[in-house]
């Protein structure tokens, strides 16, 4: 095996080395020593990363067999490898290619014995793993309610990404799930899969952690095996996966991580971006190689992206460029409230669509899963067809569908399929034993379930508990259909919701996904609100789901920004800039300075999604979780170089001079993070509402007492003044405190 890296000088280079620019190759033609290539979004890292591994192979330094390729998703790994089987044909077969979990369990099968184990080990899934962890919670006489399975599996799955064995966890980290008993749980966890013969996507890492621990041939083996090591998406990686590359890469010390800190968004699931930065730190004399060169986006979207993330302090720093002229600038635009957000940006498409634009190159890129109720509902009228990726449509999502089935039902008795679904949901002791003797006599007497189910509650066919509790959700049916007839669509379904025990199930859940299915449900009765009565609403939802099943293939794009990463569009919107929504409260709140940090590279990968125009806007007004909210910008939008910046308004909240805008606002959103802070702390914007420059400002005094009337809120009375801004009881919205601009006597 040849110990040079370079061709004779009077060979010509490979033609795949010409294709690079000079930092693609640079990176790929340093081969000896830990390698850090910082490679921006849109910079051509597969190709770096690929035609690095064909490097290594022409140039004889390792067989195929003697390097470990890894990436983070099976679709990444397959198409490495026919990117490289299409640069060099058959001759790559032996590579070790594929991802942290399918390299770890290959390992593991190999040795398992070693760790308790037999080679034909079972993967288990989710449902295996949460049955599982529901026995151990009946013996140890756990509530399920108050600690379901899901919520002990989470801090399972958490200490796993750590790398902590059941021995390792201490009792702090512990703390207070499952009564103090989650530690011991994971440890009869463990111990029960072994009998099981059985291993959980994070045994595969952890099982290899223990085994090079305890096993020092067997790690010198694939020491001996792996000269050169390749990693796709290390800003990704969590704490079990970076120790693990780290005892891999302990001889040779030619590892290669390709990421970008910049692009460290999945905090949330493990990852560690204290891994990419910490890389020059953990190998002494390793060498850094940035690509900068951007074959993707605009200038002005770059400029827009690197300027923003340029406040980020936990970075190893790089500027994105490219070398294309032209392109439009990143578009800002104010609108009044969430409603004509979305009627915006569907005019938008709609224009883009005249235009000969294919839908399938744009995208509308969101924060949180509910927002895309209001886009979905636009593309629907406007009859735009459109997919949501990551994930299910709104009124597909599992929660969505309960609820409705509850409104079904209330609407509907007779509908069979509503009942069963929800009800036992929340679970009320009525199992599969009660539910076939309904459905016996339903059949029998050609019955609905619910007209079935009232004869029984008055037999003893059915065991008194369960008897009890079907009683008591018949009666919550008729009450709930009372209320429906004197009350608003959106009040009945508040009422349902809260009454069943359903919002106190999700609330009491302490899963990851269960704030997302509460803000879900929110959403769900603001969509209500906009109809007169259940039955309209209902034959809505049905006209949606048809007209979801008809739709074309070529669609219009929408995702979360997580949903987004590694994808590129040619337009792109990110709506809901706002604070409060973006950056998210609750990365705030678990995570302080770091969690910011981490909402503003989210932020950057959402502009950078963007090939050709980015349109982001954010609302004066937004019904958030069913309340209305005057909104302030986020934060991210004064950080924003303004020469990269084209901003529109709908609602005088910003513009041009043209428009009346005071100089000092328009420095406001032009001066970044410190003059948004400061106008904050001065109390110069309230609840989202711009103060007025003072030849907006109305001559009309109000006192308190005084009746007016709000175009987004309607009618209400003044509480109490202070210098131009009102504290306003409004008859439908609450008290809110607005500028005395925004108003008019009524």
């Amino acid at each position: 095996m040849s110990s040079r890296g370079e061709s004779s000088g009077d060979q010509r280079s490979p033609a795949y080395l010409d294709a690079l620019n000079p930092a693609q190759r640079a990176a790929v033609e340093a081969l000896d020593g830990a390698l850090l290539v910082l490679a921006g979004a849109g910079t051509g890292k597969t190709r770096v990363l690929t035609t690095r591994l064909v490097h290594i192979l022409t140039t004889r330094r390792a067989y195929p067999s003697q390097i470990l390729a890894v990436t983070f998703t099976n679709r990444a790994a397959s198409e490495m490898r026919a990117r490289i089987t299409a640069m060099i044909g058959p001759s790559a077969e032996g590579l070790w290619l594929g991802t942290f979990h399918a390299l770890a369990a290959r390992i593991l099968r190999r040795h398992a014995e070693l760790v308790g184990l037999k080679p034909n080990f079972t993967i288990l899934d989710q449902d295996d793993q949460l049955r599982l962890i529901k026995q151990l919670l009946d013996a140890a006489q756990l509530d399920a309610e108050k600690w379901p399975a899901r919520v002990v599996l989470a801090a399972i799955e958490r200490w796993k990404d750590r790398g902590l064995t059941p021995v390792k966890v201490a009792p702090e980290e512990a703390g207070e799930t499952a009564g103090g008993l989650a530690a011991r749980i994971y440890g009869e966890y463990q111990e029960r899969l072994k009998t099981l013969n059985a291993a959980d996507f994070g045994d595969l890492l952890l099982h290899n952690l223990t085994l090079f621990a305890e096993r020092p041939d067997v790690l010198a083996g694939y020491h001996e095996r792996f000269r050169y090591i390749l990693v796709d998406e290390y800003q990704d990686s969590n704490v079990a996966q970076y120790l693990w590359l780290r005892l891999l890469a302990q001889r040779h010390r030619n590892l290669c991580c390709v990421g970008d800190d910049d692009q460290s968004i999945y905090g949330w699931r493990g990852a560690e971006v204290g891994n990419i930065l910490r890389f020059e730190k953990d190998f002494p004399g390793a060498r850094v190689i940035r690509l900068e060169q951007n074959y993707r986006s605009t200038r002005h979207i770059l400029g827009a992206a690197s300027g923003l993330i340029a406040h980020n302090q936990g970075r190893l720093g790089k500027t994105l460029w490219t070398a294309a002229e032209g392109g439009e600038k990143v578009t800002v635009r104010a609108v009044w409230d969430g409603e004509a957000e979305a009627r915006w940006i569907g005019g938008e498409i709609e224009a883009l669509q005249r235009q000969g634009h294919t839908l399938g190159e744009v995208a509308v890129l969101v924060r949180a899963g509910f927002q895309t109720r209001e886009f979905e509902e636009r593309l629907l009228t406007l009859g735009i067809p459109y997919r949501v990726i990551g994930g299910p449509r709104f009124y597909e999502r599992h929660e969505i569908r309960d609820a409705i089935a509850y409104l079904r039902v209330i609407a509907q008795p007779a509908d069979d399929l509503a009942f069963e679904r929800i009800v036992n949901l929340p679970r009320r002791g009525i199992g599969d034993a009660t539910l076939g003797i309904i459905h016996r006599l339903a059949r029998a007497e050609q019955l609905s379930l619910t007209q079935a189910a009232r004869r029984l509650i008055d037999t003893d066919e059915i065991k008194a508990q369960a008897r009890n509790s079907l009683r008591r959700v018949l009666e919550d049916f008729d009450r709930w259909a009372r209320a429906a007839a004197e009350k608003s669509a959106a009040e009945v379904a508040g009422i349902v919701l809260d009454e069943s025990g359903y919002t106190a199930m999700w609330q009491a859940d302490r899963s990851p996904d269960a704030p997302g299915r509460l803000e879900n449900l929110k959403e769900l009765i603001a969509a209500i609100e906009e109809f007169d009565d259940l039955p309209a609403f209902l034959e809505h939802v049905s006209l949606v789901m048809e007209n979801a099943a008809a739709a074309p293939g070529d669609m219009v794009n929408l995702m979360t920004l997580h949903s987004a990463k590694g994808l590129e569009f040619d337009t792109v919107f990110l709506p809901g800039w706002e604070e409060g929504l973006f950056p998210h409260p609750r990365a705030l709140d678990e995570k302080g300075a770091s969690g910011l940090e981490e909402e503003r590279r989210l932020a950057h990968v959402g502009l950078t999604r963007a090939r050709k125009r980015a349109l982001m806007s954010f609302a004066a007004n937004r019904r958030i979780h069913n309340l209305w909210q005057s909104s302030l910008p986020s934060r991210f939008l004064a950080e924003l170089p303004q020469e990269h910046v084209e901003r529109a308004s709908e609602t005088g909240l910003w513009g041009s001079a043209a428009e009346g805008l005071a100089e000092s606002d328009v420095a406001f959103f032009a001066g970044g993070a410190d003059v948004w802070s400061s106008r904050r702390r001065a109390g110069r914007l309230i609840e989202g509402q711009a103060e007025a420059s003072p030849r907006q400002r109305p001559t009309r005094a109000y006192v308190a007492g005084a009746r007016i009337f709000h175009q987004k809120f309607g009618y209400g009375r003044v509480i109490a003044v202070e210098d131009g801004r009102l504290e306003i009881e409004f008859e439908h919205a609450g008290r809110k405190k607005v500028m005395d601009s925004f108003v008019q006597p009524a």
